[in-house]
């Protein structure tokens, strides 16, 4: 069974734009982003790729799965960054494939650095990150050269409890939304 190229994409977007738009509010008034809506739309992703490209296509959007996820898994088990962006940018994976996906999370990537910037500068907290991103900077270096095992990673970083933590679902709604028309045009 195969979908015709614009509703694939019209399918693929408007579930990747609404749950995006979902969780982007839930953060905001939950500080987090609920299993509810990140397996649903992970499995929704799947299925579709599945269906609409068979065993090649569900493999290229299970790897971009991972790939999406990966970055901010990192983030959640090293720096007190949050599951639920780690899960919707999985979940968002599922739907996009590799080279959407790829495209989403650098949007998604470079808003959150931008809006990162401008939290920091509003709530004016600019000396506190600064310390936390040396404290960062410098046990990450300690592991890649070495000088600390894995399982170490997280007494060379900065006490979760002292980070300053804001909705990053609005920064990958932000992203969906700027690599939405870069991915659609080609």
């Amino acid at each position: 069974m195969s979908f015709p190229q614009l509703d694939w994409l019209t399918a693929q977007w408007g579930a990747v734009l609404g749950a995006s738009l979902l969780a982007a509010a839930t953060d905001l008034k939950d500080r987090r982003i609920p299993n509810w809506l990140t397996a649903p739309v992970a499995l929704g992703g799947l299925l579709h790729a599945a269906l609409a490209g068979g065993v090649a296509t569900f493999g290229s959007h299970l790897g971009a799965s991972v790939l999406l996820a990966l970055p901010f898994v990192l983030l959640f088990l090293m720096a007190g960054g949050g599951a639920g962006d780690a899960k919707m940018m999985g979940a968002i994976g599922a739907w996009l494939g590799l080279s959407d996906g790829t495209v989403t999370l650098v949007s998604v990537v470079i808003a959150g650095g931008v809006l990162a910037v401008l939290w920091t500068l509003i709530r004016r907290e600019g000396r506190t990150v600064l310390n936390n991103l040396l404290i960062m900077a410098y046990g990450l270096s300690a592991l890649a050269c070495g000088r600390q095992k894995l399982t170490d990673a997280g007494s060379v970083m900065p006490p979760t409890a002292g980070m300053r933590k804001m909705p990053y679902g609005v920064a990958i709604l932000l992203g969906v939304c700027i690599a939405a028309p870069l991915c659609a045009h080609g």
